[in-house]
């Protein structure tokens, strides 16, 4: 079985620049851990407490002992050299990157992460 720790961050100080209400939002990702098997899908759902602008919403892969990898960005995007076994998708409040086909190298935590601005994207996260 393959091993996934699922994490999620959400930059909040990054959020509120979006919220009309400045409110603090509440991110839940599921499942929390998960293990599969070699070749199986997984999908690993975040659901924000409530819509927020998402163009900028990236998920990373950290291994044991690197630094985080981006996978995905703005969504749906595969990041060069991400393996076609990765998507995203999701809009609004509800967002999920699957595996289709999982190898033993994608364990590791997942993390989603918005970043301020495209640009301000990093291929590592710091």
């Amino acid at each position: 079985k393959t091993c996934f720790n699922l994490k999620s961050v959400l930059f909040v100080s990054l959020t509120i620049q979006y919220s009309e209400s400045r409110g603090q939002y509440t991110l839940t990702q599921t499942p929390a851990v998960k293990a599969v098997g070699t070749g199986e899908t997984v999908n690993i759902g975040c659901k924000l407490s409530s819509s927020i602008y998402s163009s900028y919403l990236h998920w990373y892969l950290q291994r044991p002992g690197e630094a985080p990898k981006l996978l995905i960005y703005q969504i749906n995007n595969k990041f060069t050299g991400t393996p076609s076994r990765f998507s995203g998708s999701g809009s609004g409040t509800d967002f999920t990157l699957t595996i289709s086909g999982v190898q033993a190298e994608d364990a590791g935590d997942y993390y989603l992460i918005q970043s301020r601005t495209k640009t301000s994207l990093s291929q590592t996260a710091q």
